[in-house]
């Protein structure tokens, strides 16, 4: 089972949104879950974890209670800087570094050890990191269904995680 995870805020709740799917290559997901909770703290620079870990970890969680994971896919950087985890790293080691993690990021992250993908006739790139190998990763996401920048699945979660399902 693959996972994708993303978290959107409004003024005091956080919605944080999974799907699990079987393929890189579906385009549709296996399951759906969403969960809300109280905003856990304020964004503060270079501790966007902080933030957004509280809300994607019980959601990864839950879906481990469905069975394995082969990976999590999230929306930012799995590091920010060489030897600078970011929330990717976070949430791997949360899962006692047993899940490999895939960021996928709408904006470069000068610093972090990235690598640009575009998808479809898109002149912006994704930047894609992991914690594996990070052409597999790279592969893997190239790979998702959709013919747009964003791949389908990476759409719908966002879309969930912001009450537009």
């Amino acid at each position: 089972m693959i996972v994708a995870l993303d978290v959107q805020y409004g003024e005091s709740i956080a919605r944080a949104a999974g799907v699990s799917f079987d393929a890189w290559t579906d385009a549709r997901e296996r399951a759906v879950k969403v969960i809300e909770r109280a905003v856990p703290a304020d964004y503060q620079p270079g501790h966007f974890y902080e933030r957004e870990l509280p809300c994607i970890l019980p959601l990864a969680r839950a879906f481990l209670e469905e069975g394995p994971i082969e990976v999590v896919v999230i929306d930012g950087y799995v590091d920010v800087g060489i030897g600078r985890p970011g929330l990717g790293r976070r949430l791997f080691d949360a899962l006692d570094r047993h899940v490999p993690v895939i960021g996928v990021a709408k904006n470069e992250f000068v610093g972090a050890p990235a690598a640009a993908l575009l998808r479809g006739e898109s002149k912006s790139p994704l930047w894609v990191t992991s914690t594996a190998d990070l052409e597999d990763a790279v592969r893997a996401i190239a790979s998702m269904s959709g013919e747009h920048r964003i791949p389908a699945l990476l759409k719908r979660v966002d879309r969930l995680a912001r009450g537009d399902a």
